[in-house]
């Protein structure tokens, strides 16, 4: 009785089978390391455009350079005074390079592990 047809009367065809599990996954995985790496980068990113902000010396009232700075200090709060140099702009260089240098190394570090499971 358990090989009966549930609908008696309608002809059962062949469907191709769906896409294979492995498959789908590897294209997942594939995707969150797009992910990882696409914030890593827009996080270095943001981090050097403040630095060349800085260099440029921008007007600091600019909302965008408000929001550019706030960002920048967010990303790189754990960074803050690591280095305390006499000239500001070496000192900027420095405190929030070295954080746009990590996000890019740990980001595309964790999306290449990621690409090769």
């Amino acid at each position: 009785m358990s090989n009966i047809d549930p609908v008696p009367g309608y002809q059962t065809y062949n469907q191709p089978p769906g896409p294979d599990r492995s498959i789908r996954r590897q294209a997942a995985t594939r995707r969150t390391a797009l992910t990882v790496c696409t914030i890593a980068d827009i996080a270095a990113g943001l981090l050097g455009l403040w630095i060349l902000l800085f260099l440029l010396d921008a007007n600091q009232t600019n909302v965008f350079v408000e929001f550019v700075r706030g960002t920048a200090n967010w990303l790189a709060w754990w960074s803050q005074d690591i280095f305390t140099m006499d000239t500001e702009g070496l000192r900027v260089v420095l405190n929030f390079g070295l954080p746009a240098v990590m996000y890019l190394l740990i980001g595309h570090g964790i999306a290449a592990r990621l690409n090769r499971a």
